[in-house]
């Protein structure tokens, strides 16, 4: 996809967005079923993962763990939209790598200290890319794609969280 493929693709949803800005207010949805022993299973809308605990938890390591997924989550985020931005930029990448690791500390999330934080400490977004960009190139492309990443966004900005609990 080139950037004029890319702009006409999207140019109808900018207008219509213009023009009915409460169209453009979208709830994405996740649903997970309990699974057996400590396990979720989660439709990801190509496939069914079973997340559980992590090997620091107690886990076998054989289901997936929720804090990869999230980084998963945020390297798939940032990995789109730096193409989308490469391409409107008219920046070209031949072949790039999006990683993303953080750290946590499971005292914190096992209830062995009440001072370790529960959930990442810090995260690490890197981008190795086979580009012919220069600085102002590479400057705008890291620049923009901070700004348009969802995930990275809702990571950095924080969100608020409402949980609600049914029982039948």
């Amino acid at each position: 996809m080139n950037a004029t493929e890319l702009k006409n693709l999207q140019a109808p949803l900018k207008e219509k967005y213009r023009d009915q800005p409460e169209s453009a207010i979208i709830t994405l949805k996740a649903e997970g079923k309990i699974g057996e022993g400590i396990s979720c299973n989660v439709e990801t809308g190509r496939a069914m993962v079973e997340a559980g605990l992590h090997p620091a938890t107690g886990g076998t390591g054989m289901l997936a763990c929720s804090g990869d997924m999230l980084l998963e989550a945020l390297v798939a985020c940032a990995g789109v939209t730096l193409q989308a931005v490469a391409t409107a930029i008219g920046v070209e990448i031949k072949s790039g790598t999006v990683k993303a690791e953080g750290d946590l500390d499971f005292k914190g999330t096992l209830g062995v200290s009440k001072e370790s934080p529960v959930g990442f400490q810090k995260i690490r977004l890197e981008f190795i890319l086979d580009s012919g960009a220069g600085e102002e190139q590479m400057t705008a492309l890291k620049k923009l794609t901070e700004r348009y990443c969802v995930v990275y966004q809702t990571l950095t900005q924080g969100v608020a969280v409402e949980t609600t609990y049914h029982s039948s």
